[in-house]
């Protein structure tokens, strides 16, 4: 919704294609007590989808300390009155997270990751290498959204006028597979020559394995600001067309 705005304000023509759905996964008692974060030294929040599931079932953290993978999850945190106490600078993901000192030695700490059902293993993997314990309580699930007849009508005609004015944003790489899952065959071969706004080289690279032959526009982050920064510099760029 903020991207949206923000991007009609500055004069793009949004068309609104949910990719996915965010469904909780109930959480059993003994599953409650396990994963509740002050029963550890760490609760880190991989999202804001993780923040809000995770406040909606287990209580809230008042005496551990708490990390954030990027400035969005921080802000969900932070509206629920939680301090951050750790979160990546210039980067939003496991591998902003760990390059933090604080987390560099971790013997005998405990550490809960709140995070969606089949997220990476990157950080529960690197974190028990460090020494500590760590258990991982998926409290959500992505699930695929209902294709909308008005929406996939409406990227059928923007992209029949031109792909190379079309830019699609994704801001993971669930959303992307997401898209591609969404759209008839046809329209979603002639979606990859369009150009694709997403954040980060991992996802970047995941867009080209899925066949993405349109230009990309890498953001450093999935942060709205970011995003926004990354299309309106290549809309500015010399002899580039500015994308619809």
């Amino acid at each position: 919704g903020p991207f949206t705005a923000a991007a009609t304000r500055a004069g793009a023509r949004c068309i609104g294609l949910p990719a996915i759905e965010i469904e909780r996964v109930p959480l059993g008692s003994a599953e409650r007590a396990q994963y509740a974060p002050d029963a550890h030294d760490w609760a880190i929040y991989t999202s804001a989808n993780a923040v809000e599931a995770s406040f909606d079932q287990l209580p809230p953290p008042s005496r551990c300390r708490i990390a954030a993978v990027g400035r969005a999850t921080a802000r969900a945190l932070e509206s629920h009155g939680v301090v951050v106490h750790a979160l990546p600078d210039g980067r939003a993901d496991s591998e902003g997270l760990l390059e933090l000192p604080v987390f560099a030695s971790l013997a005998g700490r405990r550490v809960v990751i709140l995070r969606g059902v089949g997220g990476r293993e990157l950080l529960r993997d690197e974190l028990r290498a460090r020494g500590a314990t760590v258990h991982v309580a998926e409290v959500y699930r992505r699930v695929p959204a209902r294709a909308d007849a008005g929406a996939l009508a409406a990227l059928e005609g923007a992209l029949a006028a031109g792909a190379r004015d079309v830019v699609v944003a994704v801001t993971s790489v669930d959303v992307l597979d997401g898209l591609i899952g969404l759209l008839p065959p046809a329209l979603a071969e002639v979606l990859r020559d369009a150009t694709v706004l997403l954040p980060g080289e991992r996802v970047a690279e995941a867009a080209r394995g899925r066949g993405w032959r349109g230009p990309q526009i890498v953001a450093p982050t999935a942060e709205d600001a970011a995003m926004l920064a990354a299309l309106a510099a290549q809309a500015a760029a010399p002899g580039d067309p500015a994308p619809a």
